[in-house]
């Protein structure tokens, strides 16, 4: 844990780590203090494409925690820039709340149900049969098929809910295609994270509550990992991985001490 302590640089994961939909979870508060107390350098990376990183601090801050906006990235964030790397000024048809729409719309990306170069799917609490039946053909048309990032589910306050992966999953089966899907565990997400910590990968940490995003993510992009078990994974499900995390801990504010 003391290796944990001495890190220059956290990414953390917010569902399942910092809170469980308007619920903080235990020890957040006392692990935020110890971040601000200590200078470290942090940022919460989530791979939910929801909200905008001004979303998400007043989020925080209606749970007691004050935190800047500049402390914030987001996957929707990441996947606009993805898309204005490759292909600047293009159009896209969206599956997904304000968060995702935003971000594209700050790098000049276009609406476009008729014709669209993308077909972009993020989380969304309005998905329906319209908007799949759309999207299928729209990819048969051309368009190319880009996801936030590869979540199948994430916790709420009631449980688990179906996530990016899981929402465009129907229109990879019906169209043959394959998504490639910008947030963690891609690369890409990882290094604009620590290029915005200003801190070399072997001076930062990953806490996450997940295996498949947040820890690959982590052992792939060199940074230590800390798996907490306040999100969706148990130590049994954890086994059932041929990689580990490095640290495993019930929650954040275990890290203090």
């Amino acid at each position: 844990m003391e290796a944990i302590r001495k890190k220059e640089g956290f990414i953390c994961d917010m569902d399942g780590v910092i809170y469980h939909g308007n619920r903080i979870l235990p020890g957040v508060r006392e692990f935020v203090q110890w971040l601000t107390d200590n200078q470290k350098n942090y940022l919460f990376l989530t791979n939910s494409s929801q909200y905008t990183p001004k979303e998400l601090q007043k989020k925080l801050a209606r749970m007691g925690l004050n935190v800047d906006e500049s402390h914030f990235y987001t996957s929707a964030l990441a996947t606009a820039c993805f898309l204005d790397s490759q292909a600047p000024g293009c159009s896209a048809y969206v599956i997904g709340e304000h968060g995702i729409l935003n971000a594209l719309y700050d790098k000049g990306i276009t609406f476009n149900d008729v014709d669209p170069d993308y077909v972009v799917v993020g989380e969304s609490s309005s998905y329906n049969m319209e908007q799949i039946t759309k999207a299928i053909r729209l990819v048969n048309a051309g368009a190319k098929l880009v996801g936030t990032n590869y979540d199948l589910t994430g916790p709420t306050e009631s449980g688990i809910a179906p996530a990016c992966r899981a929402l465009i999953a129907p229109i990879e089966l019906a169209t043959g295609k394959k998504a490639y899907f910008v947030g963690k565990p891609n690369p890409l997400m990882m290094r604009t994270g620590l290029r915005l910590l200003n801190v070399h990968s072997q001076n930062a940490a990953i806490i996450g509550d997940r295996m498949d995003t947040d820890m690959i993510a982590g052992i792939e992009t060199g940074l230590d990992t800390v798996l907490v078990l306040s999100g969706v994974t148990t130590m049994e499900i954890c086994e059932q991985y041929p990689y580990r995390p490095r640290v495993i801990l019930n929650g954040v504010g275990e890290i203090p001490g």
